[in-house]
């Protein structure tokens, strides 16, 4: 009987493993976004929140039962971030980061996730109607923010090749 534990144990970290290697990438992603930090640097808030939310799914690892592990880590970091939400105001630089926690919440569950409006809104405890408003006007507050794309070829385009001084926009 002692042999079967360890065997047990070697199973559940190599399933483990293999998992995180999967999906760490967009799960940091997913973090990254939460708590509006860039994607690009070390987000060590971000990586705090996918390690919590790890951990906790590797202790309940073998009591999924057919669960999604991706499912149930994804909703560990949804309410880690729900509760540490003031830790993360204010723009950190990311793209989510001018945005409000829960807007952000909301934002990566719907967008990113793909989670349904009425399923966030159980999630959040909150209706459906004010998930849908929180989803609009995040949106609306990252497009009213994004830099203006420089035009391909427009007028500015030929001073520039002539020796102006203005850089090339790459």
């Amino acid at each position: 009987m002692r042999e079967r534990r360890p065997a047990r144990q070697r199973r559940q970290a190599r399933e483990f493993e293999s998992f995180v290697a999967g999906t760490a990438g967009r799960l940091l992603h997913a973090a990254a976004l939460l708590t509006g930090e860039p994607a690009s640097r070390p987000a060590p808030a971000a990586e705090e929140l996918l390690t919590y939310a790890l951990a906790r799914t590797y202790a309940a690892w073998d009591g999924l039962r057919g669960e999604d592990p991706y499912v149930r880590v994804r909703e560990e970091m949804a309410a880690r971030f729900a509760r540490t939400a003031r830790r993360h105001r204010g723009a950190r630089g990311g793209l989510t980061g001018r945005l409000s926690p829960q807007q952000r919440l909301v934002l990566v569950l719907r967008l990113h996730e793909g989670e349904a409006e009425e399923q966030t809104a159980a999630r959040l405890g909150l209706p459906t109607d004010r998930v849908h408003a929180l989803c609009l006007r995040a949106l609306a507050e990252l497009r009213s923010r994004q830099p203006e794309p420089a035009p391909a070829g427009g007028a500015g385009a030929g001073r520039r090749e002539a020796g102006g001084s203005q850089p090339a926009v790459p």
